[in-house]
């Protein structure tokens, strides 16, 4: 990561002037319509500060169940309380701005590869205990801004269950597509939305992960993120953790605006409004069904979201995953957007914003997405959407 130099009492306009993300999506327009107030996002991640002064009264700590609270708010890499920034930061005190500053989080510290004392790793909640636990709560949207390539069956159950009590879960496709492009679990999973990152052009990042179990796209490349866990300084960097918040965001945004609506309402309306140019029924390996654009879903106060108990992923839920493509480029990809002159894939072009700016992105990028650690866990690959 290249240092920012900035300090968090820095002007804020020094740090949200490097978030292009929320001009382009056109947040100050949103915010009109829809703050992400009323909502609840939990975020499972590496834990939670919650006095960084933009998400000063944004962290519901005592939303988190006991069972699974172990430092909740001790974060050790400073990479949730950035994503918990993204999605319902106030921007005060100079920090990051999140793009649903209406909305509340709800922290809790998961079992990754980065947790070391052998007492934290005896004590933190597993992924699938935690998912469990944001299941039993009164959060609507579960956001998990890491990725590994193994899948845990109880895992796998977490997701199950979380999706009977009608949570919207969200997850970080992976940031190792130029080195093994593995499969990204829980992205890959069924009932989770699997976030790819692109940048401002709408290019898909090198980085981000691709393959059939991509669902949508959000900003992801060279956004400002907590440097670690010091909160001294922000940082330049990129990831599909980033775009998971911005896509978790998203939907607290919509949610807001439309609190009767089931999850499956909410995704569906992500994914018709997408910024794509290529068939929906051929959604790319690369970008998915396209690049969020939830101001799309805002501005139609007469949009229809679909039968409340239809699944948006119902065929690749049904089917499963097969495996991600061998590392390529994405000019290699046989779905999806045409690759651009640097090989990279875009939907930039797809519509066009009535402010002038091409169609929303995709993934917003934080610091690496974190690696899981998967205890009694095999490697498994599905079927999920045809080849």
């Amino acid at each position: 990561m290249v240092s920012s130099g900035l300090a968090p009492s820095a002007v804020a306009a020094d740090v949200q002037s490097k978030q292009w993300y929320l001009d382009m999506m056109d947040a100050k327009g949103m915010w009109k319509v829809s703050t992400g107030k009323g909502v609840k996002v939990a975020v499972l991640d590496t834990g939670v500060y919650p006095d960084t002064p933009s998400l000063k009264g944004q962290v519901l700590v005592d939303g988190v169940h006991k069972a699974v609270s172990y430092n909740a708010t001790n974060d050790y890499l400073g990479h949730g309380t950035t994503m918990a920034e993204m999605i319902a930061g106030t921007g005060a005190g100079g920090g990051l701005q999140g793009l649903a500053p209406g909305a509340k989080v709800v922290p809790y510290r998961v079992l990754t590869k980065d947790v070391k004392n052998k007492t934290d790793v005896e004590k933190t909640p597993s992924i699938a205990d935690a998912i469990k636990a944001a299941a039993d709560s009164d959060a609507q949207i579960i956001s998990m801004s890491f990725s590994g390539d193994i899948i845990d069956p109880d895992e796998a159950k977490a997701v199950k269950y979380a999706e009977s009590k009608g949570k919207l879960m969200f997850a970080g496709t992976g940031n190792d597509a130029e080195t093994k492009n593995f499969i990204g679990y829980p992205a890959a999973d069924p009932y989770v939305v699997g976030v790819a990152a692109a940048d401002k052009d709408g290019k898909v990042a090198d980085f981000s992960e691709h393959g059939n179990y991509v669902d949508l796209a959000a900003p992801g490349r060279n956004v400002p993120v907590w440097c670690d866990a010091t909160f001294k300084s922000y940082c330049v960097s990129g990831g599909t953790s980033a775009a998971t918040a911005l896509a978790s965001a998203s939907a607290a945004l919509i949610w807001s605006a439309h609190p009767n609506w089931t999850a499956n309402q909410v995704l569906a309306t992500l994914i018709d409004t997408a910024g794509r140019d290529w068939p929906k029924n051929k959604p790319s390996n690369y970008l998915g069904y396209g690049l969020i654009r939830p101001r799309k879903v805002l501005e139609n106060s007469s949009i229809n979201p679909g039968a409340a108990g239809t699944d948006p992923l119902s065929f690749e839920n049904g089917t499963g995953v097969t495996g991600a493509s061998p590392s390529a480029s994405a000019s290699n990809s046989s779905k999806g957007p045409n690759p651009t002159s640097g090989g990279q894939t875009s939907a930039a072009g797809s519509s066009s914003d009535s402010s002038g700016n091409t169609t929303l992105w995709v993934a917003l990028g934080a610091a690496a997405a974190v690696v899981v650690l998967g205890g009694g866990a095999f490697a498994v690959a599905r079927s999920r959407r045809g080849a």
